[in-house]
């Protein structure tokens, strides 16, 4: 399916690795121009030199974490009028509530609710004036059902979702939508470390797919397709909405 998207330009978060790599390259390969972000130069350097080579698109590197202004800065300025915003970081480390304090929930709620919010003020109204606008969030399946120990996570990213609901409804007349995708578990680098490295690499994965109906983890690259659907020209209906990206976890009539 041609996406209608070719040209357009995107910026997305976090997207040396993971989930944001597969949106990244998801993108890349509908022909869309990027600005790709993360803390690791090397690493980064490496994923826009990847995209570039198999996909002919313009790739733009911006090292950093995205929760400070600066980078932030840096990368609007790299791309000062995106038609695309996925906006992904990592949520904070696993933690029991009793030992969390209010510096650590206040960073989970900058990185995962103010970050987003921050970026996405600064380029609706761009949006909206050149009347097409896609902005998708990277949340977490633990907006719908909670996981011990990443409270912070969860109350950030479902902080994200309540706040955005209504503005998503404001921008939808012009051509504008803003949507949340919600990862279950899928095979990334923090998944993987779930079982802790001592267990062989097979079990870890059988023991972390038993559980799914799909009976398998997911992958970033089908994730990453998903995400670019809900970025293309045909998805102009469909806004406000979260999407469990699980293989069936979430059990829901409605």
């Amino acid at each position: 399916m041609d996406l209608g998207i070719k040209g357009k330009k995107a910026i997305v978060c976090a997207s040396s690795k993971g989930l944001g790599r597969g949106c990244a390259a998801a993108l890349a390969e509908a022909g869309c121009d990027l600005v790709v972000n993360g803390r690791d130069a090397g690493r980064l350097a490496a994923t826009a030199a990847d995209l570039r080579g198999r996909y002919g698109v313009i790739v733009t590197e911006v090292v950093g974490d995205v929760a400070l202004p600066e980078v932030q800065n840096a990368l609007l300025a790299a791309c000062p009028s995106p038609d695309i915003l996925v906006n992904n970081n990592g949520g904070p480390p696993r933690r029991d509530f009793h030992d969390l304090d209010r510096q650590a929930i206040l960073d989970g709620v900058v990185k995962n609710m103010v970050t987003p919010i921050e970026l996405i003020q600064a380029v609706i109204d761009g949006m909206v004036q050149r009347g097409f606008g896609r902005i998708v969030n990277i949340t977490s399946l633990s907006v719908y059902v909670p996981i011990p120990g990443l409270d912070v996570s969860s109350g950030a990213r479902a902080g994200l979702t309540s706040f955005l609901a209504g503005i998503a409804r404001t921008v939808a007349a012009s051509n504008v939508t803003i949507n949340n995708l919600l990862p279950g578990k899928l095979d990334t680098d923090r998944l993987r470390g779930a079982f802790g490295s001592e267990m062989p690499q097979g079990e870890r994965i059988a023991r972390l797919s038993a559980d799914i109906p799909a009976k398998r983890l997911g992958t970033p690259e089908e994730f990453g397709q998903i995400c670019a659907f809900f970025c293309s020209v045909h998805a102009g209906y469909l806004t406000g909405q979260n999407i469990p990206v699980d293989g069936g976890s979430y059990v829901s009539a409605f």
